[in-house]
């Protein structure tokens, strides 16, 4: 499944940035979501997840009621709705695709898109 992602840019602290993730090539409802970022000088980590038809979401700690993760498998579209921005949200985020939900290895990726966030 081919990714791509889209919607990062720059934001003040405390605005909100909506990422989007495409999906093609396969059938997207068989395969969970996923959102992941890489800061500067940090690893990858992960952010939000989302099962299948949607019905399951879970989300790292930090993010935890700031971000929403939501998708529309009619429109191939994952999102991610990023609120209350802080500086370290800023990262280059990644969006993931995988047959299993709950891992933490994905199998496809996209490119990323970069959120800066000022303070």
């Amino acid at each position: 499944v081919q990714l791509q992602a889209f919607g990062g840019g720059l934001v003040q602290a405390g605005g909100y940035l909506r990422l989007t993730c495409t999906a093609s090539g396969r059938t997207f409802s068989d395969y969970a979501m996923g959102w992941f970022r890489q800061a500067p000088g940090k690893d990858r980590e992960f952010v939000a997840a989302i099962s299948w038809r949607g019905r399951s979401t879970r989300y790292a700690d930090s993010v935890e009621g700031r971000f929403t993760i939501a998708r529309v498998n009619t429109r191939n579209t994952v999102y991610l709705q990023m609120n209350s921005l802080k500086a370290e949200d800023t990262a280059i985020y990644y969006c993931a695709a995988d047959r299993n939900y709950g891992q933490t290895t994905y199998d496809y990726w996209g490119q990323g898109t970069e959120v800066t966030v000022s303070s």
